[in-house]
């Protein structure tokens, strides 16, 4: 059989490089084999892949991408370019929506002249944190911040035939990504710091990459939430890492949001998990979040 051809955006990001390695056959840092959310392993055959990093491959370019994409001829395309700085995109908000709003929109559009399938990977802070718990695809986004704006802005610039992943609180052995910087804190013998009024869906970036292969080979198309099972905070996060790394219950500390300094120039949603309902109906659930987070403090470089 003829390879499926699939473009990947932002490949030298922490799901990026584990979706490039999946595609390819291969089991990341952090994955769990046994993982398989369509009950189908990834022949090394399978895909073709094109990873491009962010200097490759200017997604604010319309010319550029229609010339891009007119060579590869992708049959699929994955859209993980992002700019992910949320503080800073508060003062930043021209770049932001240029890369998280245009960007998309124009690369949804070049993947239609070509006939490919367009994947945007969207967040959870589309939702504004008021609903109490579990977002479901068809609730109403009410974004806070900059950030969450311009990705909602991205989500209704893309086409009906489109997928979009909503997706929280990802986190992955490549990339410094919160847990690392919370184990570095256990590892030294200090103390961290965490708040527990905020309340989230943890994404493992091995996971989320293999429920991406799986979108990839079915191009469902539609919204759908994709995160590993369970929900936590930030505070229960971080005492878990923690105990993992065989600290005591004294190397965490719970706070609020008001109390962190200096405060965060972005507002976070107070309570934004994703229910994965809709994704556990045609495929297996992501794993818990606390394997997940295992497995990266498992395969984490030495420090």
């Amino acid at each position: 059989m003829t390879p499926v051809r699939v473009l990947v955006t932002g490949a030298a990001g922490q799901v990026g490089v584990d979706l490039v390695a999946m595609l390819r056959g291969g089991f990341p840092p952090g994955a769990d084999p046994a993982f398989q959310p369509d009950g189908v392993a990834v022949a090394t055959d399978e895909f073709e892949v094109l990873g491009l990093a962010r200097h490759e491959f200017d997604v604010t370019d319309r010319d550029a991408l229609a010339r891009g994409l007119a060579v590869a001829r992708p049959d699929v395309v994955v859209h993980l370019a992002a700019y992910t700085a949320v503080d800073q995109a508060e003062r930043d908000v021209e770049a932001c929506y240029a890369v998280n709003a245009v960007g998309t929109g124009l690369l949804s559009e070049a993947s239609a002249q070509v006939g490919a399938h367009f994947v945007a990977v969207s967040t959870d802070y589309v939702f504004d944190g008021e609903k109490g718990a579990g977002y479901v695809e068809s609730d109403a986004p009410n974004p806070q911040s900059v950030y969450g704006a311009s990705k909602w802005d991205g989500e209704q610039r893309c086409r009906m035939e489109d997928t979009i992943v909503r997706t929280s609180w990802v986190m992955g052995v490549r990339g410094r990504s919160v847990v690392h910087v919370i184990a570095d804190r256990a590892a030294s013998g200090s103390t961290v710091r965490f708040v527990n009024d905020q309340t989230g869906s943890v994404t493992l970036a091995a996971d989320l990459a293999r429920a991406l292969v799986t979108v990839v080979r079915e191009r469902p198309g539609g919204v759908w939430h994709v995160a590993n099972s369970g929900v936590t905070t930030w505070f229960d996060l971080a005492r878990f890492v923690g105990h993992e790394m065989g600290r005591g219950d004294e190397f965490a500390t719970a706070i609020t949001t008001a109390e962190l300094s200096p405060a965060p120039l972005a507002p976070r949603p107070r309570r934004s998990d994703l229910d994965t309902s809709k994704w556990r109906s045609r495929w297996s659930a992501l794993p818990d979040w606390r394997d997940g987070v295992a497995r990266l403090l498992r395969d984490r470089p030495a420090t």
